[in-house]
């Protein structure tokens, strides 16, 4: 199993996040990212830079995942629709792993370029 370096960051990425795993997994995870929606934001997770990453073995798909604040209400909606996306692309075969990460602490550098337009910043 490898390890995700909470580091290994690109701020401003709009179509990905870090991700270890099989190439042919990378897009339809990455799509599936894609399709949810921070509702208090309106926008992709992935656009407001909530996914820190996605390791990918032969069991399992582990998401790591951040909030924009610890008392953020939504957090369980977003959770159910991440397992949910990937339970709908991935082989029945594995399992999703959603770990919620406070370090490093989620900025608005995170942010893509997109969704730092949007909020007008």
């Amino acid at each position: 199993m490898t390890t995700m370096d909470p580091h290994d960051l690109t701020a401003g990425r709009a179509a990905s996040c870090p991700y270890r795993g099989p190439e042919a997994l990378r897009q339809p995870i990455e799509h599936a990212l894609q399709q949810v929606v921070d509702p208090e934001v309106a926008m992709s997770i992935v656009d407001v830079g909530l996914v820190y990453g996605v390791d990918v073995d032969a069991e399992q798909v582990r998401v790591r995942l951040t909030m924009t604040s610890a008392a953020c209400p939504v957090i369980d909606v977003i959770v159910g629709d991440v397992e949910a996306e990937l339970d709908r692309v991935l082989p029945p075969r594995l399992g999703v792993s959603v770990e919620l990460v406070w370090e490093p602490p989620w900025t608005a550098e995170r942010m893509s370029p997109r969704a730092r337009a949007f909020m007008g910043w």
